[in-house]
């Protein structure tokens, strides 16, 4: 993984209304980082994105973006959202809402140029959808739609991309056509996978954000397993082989249905 940062929380604090979320919070992007954000529900991962996209402001500390190691004023962002965020019913195809990953680079005079649309029939090609370019959203499975807004969060070639649980898209079939997928990309430009999945994120991120309130920074994916069991309730090994941890999640439940 290349050191140099791409993004950097100064001692975050946010919130809504008269609720603190995150408190003193502490974290830097790297380059080419692909970055599991976990933590319980009402932990604050939702508000840490809103943070890093800019679509909430800190009450306290500041966030920075760099560029070749230099201070610039933003960065380009791609983003998958939530799934139960998406109006599967709003009459938009596969086609429309790839290009809308666009808007941003087009002014309101001039329609898309021949090399964007270009772009767009590449990036629909690597997310496997051809052939559903005219199909509307409502039409497509939880993992088409879930390609779809992929291609749209890539296709302006941002400098990281982030993912909002997206294991909420697909069955557990489909998880490893996704990894497979966010390694590729991984190997181009850094990639924040939020999720309360523990056991599939850690399958493929390098380092990992703890996130309940504070938030814990741990390079090299070891989670300490108490902070595991203390935030989540369920007993983790860890185990190493060589440079894969192997992870293996250990839940107890008192009354398991037979």
């Amino acid at each position: 993984m290349d050191h140099s940062p791409i993004l950097q929380l100064n001692g975050i604090s946010a919130g809504y209304e008269h609720k603190q979320v995150l408190t003193d919070v502490h974290l830097t992007v790297y380059e080419k980082d692909f970055l599991g954000v976990i933590g319980p529900n009402g932990g604050g991962k939702t508000t840490l994105v809103k943070i890093i996209l800019g679509l909430l402001k800190p009450t306290a500390g500041r966030l920075q973006f760099f560029q070749a190691g230099k201070e610039v004023p933003e960065i380009s962002m791609g983003y998958l959202p939530q799934y139960n965020s998406i109006d599967k019913k709003f009459p938009i195809s596969v086609y429309e809402v790839v290009l809308s990953g666009l808007n941003r680079q087009k002014s309101l005079l001039h329609p898309f140029s021949p090399a964007q649309h270009e772009q767009v029939r590449q990036t629909i090609a690597r997310m496997g959808l051809e052939g559903l370019e005219k199909r509307s959203i409502g039409q497509l499975s939880g993992g088409q739609l879930q390609r779809a807004l992929l291609g749209r969060a890539l296709v302006s070639d941002p400098q990281v991309v982030i993912l909002d649980e997206p294991n909420t898209y697909i069955d557990q079939r489909f998880q490893a056509v996704l990894y497979s997928l966010l390694e590729e990309i991984n190997k181009e430009r850094a990639v924040i996978l939020v999720s309360h999945d523990i056991g599939s994120v850690l399958q493929c991120v390098k380092s990992i954000a703890c996130v309940s309130g504070t938030l814990d920074y741990h390079p090299d994916t070891e989670v300490p397993p108490e902070w595991l069991e203390e935030h989540f309730g369920c007993p983790i090994d860890l185990l190493g082989h060589g440079n894969l941890p192997h992870r293996v999640l250990k839940c107890h439940h008192a009354h398991q249905e037979g």
